[in-house]
This record gives C-alpha cells, structure tokens and sequence, in this order.
C-alpha cells in the first residue's frame, strides 16, 4: 500500500467513524421553516429537480396559505401530509394543479412530495414528509420532490400519528406557520 493510499484509507476510515454531521448552508431563499408545536423544521428547496412545485410552494408560503394547516394523514413509518385547507385530503388553493416534475431522487427520512390523486398532473397544495428511509421509496419516479428536511425532523417525528391504514388524525397538529428562511420577521 502506498502512503497517498494508506493516508486516504485512514480520512476514509475517520470520516465513517466520525458522527459529526456536515451540513450544508442553507439558502434563505430556497429553505421553507414550518413552526411546529414541537419545534421548527427547515426544508430545503430543490428548485433543479421541481422549478414548479417549489414556485408554487414558495408563492404559497408568501400568502400565508399554510399558517394553521393541519396534518390531516399521518402514517406511521410512512409520512405526514398537509397542504389542505379543507382539513379533508381533497382541497388545494385557489390555484390550478401542476404537471408532474418526476425524479431520480430517492425517497428518504425527511423528503418532502407533492400530494396528488392519481392523475400525475395534480398536485396544488398538499405535501407530504417521510418518515424513514424505507417507508417512500416506493414513490421514487412516481411523485414530484419538492425538497428535504435539513433541521427539525425531531419535530416532525413528533407529529400526532392518525388511525392505523387510513392515517386520519383526531385532533392533529398544525403548521402553526410557513414562510421562507429568507423571509422570517
């Protein structure tokens, strides 16, 4: 082994074993903040993989839409979906739907999609958060991601789960409020 191969296997080596986590800075621009009850969750914007969801969410946060949004569908080792006015899984804004950004990303502990129905061009409002690694992976190519969870998801992980198969919540949580990193007053 030469010393240049010996020397890197070692950082290799230290880097796995090291726990310490290198972030990345976030964009104030293109980083969503959900105040929860339990905390605030940062979420970075993925304007290269859904230039039209992450407008759309961005637009959204700006109105205020999402402040005091529930958390209407929450499965356990699944995800936790809001985005609904209605409180109800069938509302969206006031806006018209849109088309389908599908990726390679995979789904992960903390990646947020847009909701839709079965039609793949029907997204508006509503967005779900992953649980774990597993749970969403299914819908890697199959759902537009929008972002992912780069602080917070303690707080998520604390959102009131619903009924075991259908996810709906008695008393859920809320977004108590939704703006951009950019934006925070």
């Amino acid at each position: 082994m030469t010393r240049s191969t010996l020397a890197a296997a070692s950082f290799a080596a230290m880097m796995l074993a090291t726990p310490v986590a290198f972030a990345q800075k976030a964009d104030p621009a293109n980083t969503l903040v959900i105040e929860l009850k339990s905390g605030p969750v940062q979420i970075q914007l993925m304007p290269d993989l859904a230039p039209k969801h992450v407008a759309r969410v961005k637009q959204l946060a700006n109105e205020g839409f999402y402040n005091g949004i529930k958390f209407h569908r929450v499965i356990d080792g699944f995800m936790a979906q809001s985005g609904d006015p209605t409180g109800t899984g069938s509302g969206g804004s006031k806006y018209g739907s849109i088309p389908a950004e599908f990726s390679k990303y995979v789904y992960k502990r903390g990646t947020v999609g847009a909701a839709r129905t079965s039609d793949p061009n029907s997204a508006n409002s509503q967005f779900y958060i992953c649980f774990n690694d597993t749970g969403c992976q299914g819908l890697t190519g199959q759902y537009t991601v929008w972002g992912q969870v780069i602080s917070g998801m303690e707080n998520v992980d604390k959102i009131k789960r619903g009924a075991p198969g259908s996810g709906a919540v008695t008393d859920p949580d809320v977004m108590q409020k939704v703006y951009l990193l950019s934006n925070k007053k």
